[in-house]
């Protein structure tokens, strides 16, 4: 029986998959089981931060897991006390505490609790709980009832209703639509710095800024989704520092990146106090939150040597040069197919001209150019129907990018309509 044989019969049709068998890969390059070699600008959808199979990520795989897989966390676990030292004091450099977990939607679970928790802590007026959350239509948070509740999108959301109470959708970059959202039954506003799923639309420095300004005046949680974006993607240390750097976030969910292609999540919440002797971190105590495998020995050990490996290796001056490239062979180009090249760092959305893209009946402009692009040797994924999305390495080298611009032109003037 063939993999796609085997896919049909027994894994659930969650995915619309690539007829592409992976079999190895080795820093920006993916072999599939026909030997066929692709340049792999997608990695994993951002996940595969410092490239496949990178040594230090797998010595650290291999020497934590002959030592010491799991435990629980009803005991001090050193490697995940280390891991959560090293992204306060290296990473956001804002005194917090860190909570693990194995996924981008269960850090974004934790957030949204997280606000629940100080609604109820810090009621309204009245004293009745303030259980809201203001998110953003056109946004991805996951795809449980609560994030998928919180996801701005009807598609991500139909099939399951009725959703969950307590989410309020305002518009992105749109600070009068948020004011407008804005009750006695507010706590939290949670955002993504970037857009990811949503086509790659950047928040604005005055918006992040604006947001920041109403949490302080309305006692609001600024809540941020760096799943996609975190950890040297945008260039930064942190996404929102790309953007807005002044902003003083009270929480920051993470995924994707921080593993390297092993399972990890987190999210961070401040120190800062929210009433006499109490601290906004110290909200979720015992048996308020919890994970069994959160922040295990071997992922706590895989992410600390993805994340020494950002640091040491200098990945944000990689990423903000690969950027300049990108951009300033676009200009040079001034293809008809391309109306903006959206985003930061290595997280780059290419909006496309419908008009000028041949496409075959359902098939969008966006998955055109993928399939094209496979043709040629290449992976990269969608961001919506309309855009095209890059997502490689941090450490992707001058003469990878050069190779990807290259194959991206030959696919644009070849779907040229």
């Amino acid at each position: 029986m063939s993999v796609h044989d085997t896919f049909t019969q027994y894994v659930m049709p969650t995915y619309g998959r690539f007829p592409l068998v992976p079999e190895k890969a080795e820093g920006s390059w993916l072999w599939d089981d026909q030997g066929n070699k692709y340049l792999d600008f997608c990695t994993g959808i951002a996940v595969c931060s410092i490239g496949h199979c990178h040594p230090r990520l797998v010595t650290a795989i291999q020497q934590q897991a002959s030592k010491l897989m799991h435990c629980s966390n009803l005991y001090e676990i050193p490697q995940q006390a280390e891991l959560a030292k090293t992204i306060v004091e290296n990473f956001v450099k804002i005194p917090g505490k860190v909570f693990f977990s194995n996924s981008g939607a269960e850090a974004n679970e934790g957030l949204i609790k997280l606000a629940r928790k100080f609604g109820n802590s810090k009621p309204s007026t009245d004293g009745t709980p303030r259980p809201e959350v203001i998110t953003f239509r056109n946004s991805f948070h996951g795809r449980t009832m609560a994030t998928l509740t919180a996801t701005g999108q009807d598609a991500i959301q139909k099939g399951f209703a009725p959703i969950l109470p307590g989410i309020n959708y305002a518009i992105y970059n749109d600070l009068d639509s948020v004011k407008a959202q804005i009750t006695d039954k507010t706590a939290a506003i949670l955002l993504e710095p970037i857009q990811g799923e949503g086509g790659i639309f950047s928040a604005t420095a005055e918006f992040l800024n604006g947001l920041a300004a109403l949490c302080k005046d309305h006692d609001l949680l600024l809540m941020l989704d760096e799943v996609q974006a975190g950890f040297g993607r945008l260039g930064h240390d942190m996404a929102w520092r790309a953007i807005a750097p002044d902003v003083q976030p009270d929480a920051i969910s993470w995924a994707k990146g921080m593993g390297g292609g092993f399972p990890v999540g987190a999210f961070w919440v401040s120190d800062r106090a929210i009433s006499d002797g109490v601290t906004l971190s110290s909200q979720l105590g015992p048996r308020t939150h919890g994970s069994t495998y959160g922040g295990n020995p071997l992922a706590c050990a895989a992410s600390l040597a993805v994340l020494a490996e950002i640091k040491e290796a200098k990945l944000n001056d990689n990423v903000i040069a690969r950027e300049q490239q990108i951009r300033a062979t676009l200009a040079e180009w001034n293809h008809p197919a391309i109306k903006e090249l959206r985003g930061k760092g290595l997280m780059l959305g290419f909006a496309l001209e419908p008009s000028a893209i041949k496409t075959a009946e359902g098939v969008t402009p966006a998955l055109a150019l993928v399939l094209k692009l496979t043709e040629k040797g290449m992976l990269t994924v969608p961001a919506g129907a309309e855009t095209l999305r890059w997502l490689p390495a941090l450490n992707v080298s001058q003469q990878e990018v050069e190779h990807a611009l290259a194959l991206l032109k030959e696919a644009l003037d070849e779907l040229a309509a």
